[in-house]
């Protein structure tokens, strides 16, 4: 069955980093556009980045873009999340999901990522 598992949260200081990681199985990653999407307790899951099935087009959320970076290598079905200088409203459940939109697709589990000041 189709399956995304994300990787890599944790808790990091103001002005850190972190990396995460989200695997694809059962899926045609090469053909499938993909997404970042996090949610803080008590708010709704909002946008990060999405990434064009090859790679060649990225879009962020205003409140991220010149901090993350959103890649991926389709020879191991693999998405990434590079996020620099964190802030703790970056604090939230991280999630992938293949697609653009919020609705529908496939969603992985989320990892948590918790930036602290």
């Amino acid at each position: 069955q189709a399956q995304l598992e994300e990787s890599g949260g944790g808790l990091v200081q103001a002005g850190g980093s972190l990396r995460l990681s989200c695997v694809a199985s059962g899926i045609q990653f090469g053909l499938s556009q993909m997404a970042w999407y996090r949610q803080a307790p008590g708010n709704r899951r909002e946008f990060v980045a999405v990434i064009s099935s090859r790679g060649a087009n990225t879009n962020y959320a205003d409140s991220v873009k010149g901090r993350f970076t959103i890649s991926r290598d389709n020879t191991k079905n693999t998405l990434y999340l590079q996020m620099n200088h964190l802030k703790p409203e970056d604090t939230a459940v991280y999630y992938c999901k293949t697609g653009a939109t919020r609705g529908g697709g496939i969603w992985g589990q989320g990892t948590q990522v918790t930036v602290s000041s």
